[in-house]
Order: structure tokens, then sequence, then C-alpha cells
């Protein structure tokens, strides 16, 4: 069962009991990514949560790193486009000591200037590591194609120009305006009591601030096609057509109509592209929902002179898909894959944090499995179809990563 309690200063605090396991996960989620930033500090929301490890005013970025190394704990933390979190999943015992540190990281990280100079060097090196991934980077090309200016297009890592303006207080006027109390969630999934709440009120529930948040502009879709010569043994493709918004009550009807799409082995992506035609080993397809919009992507990578034969199979099964839906036997076993996939997840104290605090952030709703298994059954063919013509009726983005021509 999940426990929702919100604290005076709007701070929400999600908890989840299981008493079977011995370990706790603490998540500290902040509604701040980089959609929120501008073309000038670009990046800076990847930025602070690197340096929110590399030191508190007691503590050295050694000191937290040999802390969480002395309980057997992991600690870590990502930004997304809309989001950023930080967590850490330690035995029940020293649960405590875990919290205090996170909330050390979270109010007290120094930003001192020589260890911001050192780790934006590292950040670079992030940077320059994705730029040599061109199957990472055909993404961000994507979103760029699909969004435009909109910062739903910006790369979640900024760039080195903007890395190396950043200054400490740079970061404490972002956290003033973006780490709100009502932008903030603490998740917690494991063996723990109604007092470990108190316990999280104790250290987050007393913070304010008057910080009123503008209202996000929606992004517009775009059809745009980009293109990036770069010396590759491959050309990448990333093709993108207009989602769905988190929560959309077709979200069930869309993953299972992905999944047969190109989220599995036996997806028709899988079989057509790679099985059949032997023209690339990787090939998949994917949906991203954000809080207002979402992106459906379809990557594959191939010889240059077999992208042609790549882009034509790729049209040829979507078009297969808009013409005559799911077969019985497809709509039935993605169902059960679907079912399958979330109760093993719920195995794992970590991806229970994760799914808590996700929808507290967004959604501010959480359903139970019989709930979800519900959603899932309720899912045919007219459903199907309905996702099929929202996802497919306008003209994909496309983004293109290809060695130069002889």
């Amino acid at each position: 069962m999940i426990e929702k309690h919100t604290c005076k200063n709007g701070l929400r605090i999600v908890q989840e009991k299981i008493p079977a396991v011995r370990s706790v996960t603490i998540g500290i989620w902040v509604l701040t990514g980089s959609r929120n930033e501008t073309d000038t500090n670009n990046g800076i929301s990847h930025f602070l949560e690197h340096m929110f490890f590399k030191g508190t005013e007691t503590r050295s970025a050694k000191d937290i790193a040999e802390a969480f190394d002395a309980i057997g704990g992991q600690v870590n933390a990502f930004t997304s486009k809309e989001y950023t979190c930080f967590y850490a999943k330690v035995l029940d015992n020293h649960k405590e000591y875990a919290l205090e540190i996170l909330a050390d990281m979270f109010f007290n990280s120094s930003f001192d200037e020589d260890e911001m100079e050192r780790e934006k060097k590292v950040v670079l090196e992030e940077i320059k590591m994705y730029e040599d991934t061109p199957d990472d980077i055909i993404h961000d090309l994507l979103a760029h194609a699909s969004y435009g200016d909109h910062p739903l297009g910006y790369p979640i890592l900024g760039t080195e120009t903007q890395l190396k303006s950043f200054k400490p207080n740079t970061l404490r006027d972002y956290i003033a305006n973006r780490y709100t109390p009502d932008n903030v969630v603490v998740s917690v999934a494991g063996n723990v009591d109604d007092s470990y709440i108190r316990k999280i009120e104790s250290h987050f529930g007393n913070y304010e601030s008057d910080q009123k948040h503008e209202s996000l502009g929606k992004p517009i879709f775009h059809t745009n096609q980009m293109k990036r010569n770069k010396e590759t043994e491959q050309a990448h493709l990333c093709i993108g057509y207009d989602g769905l918004p988190v929560g959309d009550d077709l979200t069930y009807s869309l993953i299972i109509m992905n999944n047969v799409l190109g989220g599995s082995m036996s997806s028709r992506l899988f079989q057509d592209v790679r099985e059949q035609k032997g023209l690339a080993y990787a090939v998949f397809s994917y949906h991203s929902s954000f809080l207002d919009s979402g992106l459906l992507t379809i990557y594959a990578g191939t010889g240059k002179e077999q992208l042609p034969l790549l882009q034509e199979t790729i049209s040829s099964t979507v078009n297969e898909l808009i013409s005559n839906g799911l077969t019985d036997k497809e709509l039935k076993n993605s169902k059960e894959q679907l079912k399958g996939n979330l109760m093993l997840s719920l195995e794992s104290t970590n991806s229970r944090m994760s799914r808590n605090g996700r929808n507290e952030l967004l959604l501010q709703r959480h359903r139970t499995l019989d709930d979800m298994i519900k959603e899932i059954e309720m899912v045919d063919h007219r459903t199907i179809q309905t996702v099929i013509e929202t996802m497919f009726k306008s003209e994909p983005s496309t983004a293109l990563i290809a060695p130069k021509q002889n």
C-alpha cells in the first residue's frame, strides 16, 4: 500500500512498505530538467546533479562516496528532460543514515569553485563520449528535429560553451528557482514503518520558497528532416511521430502497439529488418511521454549503401501496421508480456520507488496492480486502432547521421 503525506511546505512524501525485504530505496525527485532551461543555461540541470556529489559544508566528495561504500549501499542520480532524481539503496538498518546524507547533499552542497572546474572537465568528457556514440546522439538530433527551438529539443548534457559559463551563483539561482518544495517528491520503498515519514519530514518539511512557476509552453511537433555527416561505419536513422502525454488514457494501448511494432525481439521491425533482410544489428522503437506531449521513435543503424532499403522496409512495416492493425495473437501475447513485465518489476524496491516517485511528481495519482492489470485487459483492437490513427496521422520527423559521400 502506498502512503502519501504532504508537508506543511508543500513537499510530498510517498512511501510503500515492503516488510518482506531487507532493503530500502530512497529517491528525491525534482520536477526540473532540460525542458526548464534556456539557450543560455542548457545543461545546468545535469551539471547540478553532478555537483550534489562534490561535497557539502561538512563532507568532501570522498566522504560521501566512502559513507555509502562503508554501509554497502548504492547511490546515484539521473537527469531527464522533465525531472531529476537522486537516490540511494541501502540495508534497512542504514536507512536513517542514508537519508541524512542525501539531505545534506540536497541542502548543503558547497559548490566549491575548484570542484566545479574539475567537474566541468568530467562533464565535458561525458559530452565528448556521447558525441563519439552516434547511436546515442541521433536521438538528440531527432528531438531537435521534432521540437525545434522548444526546450524539449535541447540536449540534456548541454554544450561546452554553456558548461564553461556556470558559476556557483548560477547553480544557487537555479536551485532557488526550481528546487522549491512544491516541485519535490521524496519516494521511499522497502522495509520501513510510519516513523520513517516523520524522519523524512524532519529533514525536508521545513524549507520554504515563494517562487512562482510559469506554466510550460506546449511544444509544436515539426516534421523536419535533419542530417549530420560524421566519420562513422554505419548510417544511423531515427524516425519520430507525434506521441501521447504522460497519463493519457490510451497509454497501455500505445505500449502494446509499440511492443508489436518494435519493442521486442518478436516485433515486426526486428523480424522484417534484421531477421528477414539482415539490414541492421540494432532496430527498435520506443515511446517517450512528457507532461503535455510525446514522441514515438524508431531507430536503426545500417551500412550507408543499405540505407534506402532500410528506409523502404521501415516504411513498409509501418504502413502494414496502419492498414491492418494487430493480429489477435499479437494483441494477446503483447498483453501477457506487459503484465509479466509489470509484475516482475514490482520485485525491486528500486523500481517501486521509481514508479511511485515519477507517478506522484507527474500525475499526482497512484494505481494498484489490480487496477493496472484491469486497464491492460481492456485494451482491444478498437483502442489499438485509435492509437494508430492518432500516432500516424501526420508525417514524421527524421534524423540521420551518416558517413560523408565519396
